[in-house]
């Protein structure tokens, strides 16, 4: 079993409503949710649109492999009503669940990268994450989830 730090977000329909169906699949598919962060209201990040997001993070322990908790995570997602368009990286969404970390693994394939590229450049995700896991040490820069969050907030 390994412990793995989700990412729950989204901005359109009703995101607490689409966050419990999405923890109850997630427990169902993945693992048991060890902890679930406070809900986060955030502004989108890499695009405009006057909806706030909802951010939440939750801790799961699973028997899977982070490739397969990925595919997992992708059906849950489509389940759920997210449609990706082709190109359009950053854009509104029923439901986005991104994988933070999976423990002190590091995974760079082009389809998963492990601890998640972009997390110590993101108030949004470290602000969730910080509630579950402050103490996590990021295995390729060595600095905890919330050193990390304190560094961007500094920097904003």
């Amino acid at each position: 079993m390994a412990e793995i730090t989700l990412l729950l977000g989204a901005n359109r329909g009703d995101p607490h409503a689409t966050f419990a169906r999405a923890t109850t699949l997630i427990e169902d598919r993945i693992g048991p949710i060890l902890a679930s962060s406070r809900d986060h209201w955030t502004s989108p990040w890499g695009f405009d649109d006057d909806r706030l997001f909802l951010n939440r993070a939750i801790l799961v322990d699973s028997p899977h492999n982070p490739r397969d908790v990925m595919d997992k995570l992708l059906a849950i997602e489509q389940e759920l009503g997210r449609v990706r368009e082709e190109g359009i990286r950053y854009t509104s969404r029923t439901i986005d669940i991104d994988i933070l970390f999976a423990g002190s693994l590091t995974i760079d394939l082009p389809d998963l990268q492990l601890p998640h590229p972009r997390v110590q450049e993101r108030a949004f995700a470290l602000g969730p994450a910080a509630d579950i896991v402050p103490g996590l040490v990021h295995p390729v820069l060595q600095r905890t989830v919330l050193d990390l969050l304190n560094n961007v907030l500094r920097q904003a």
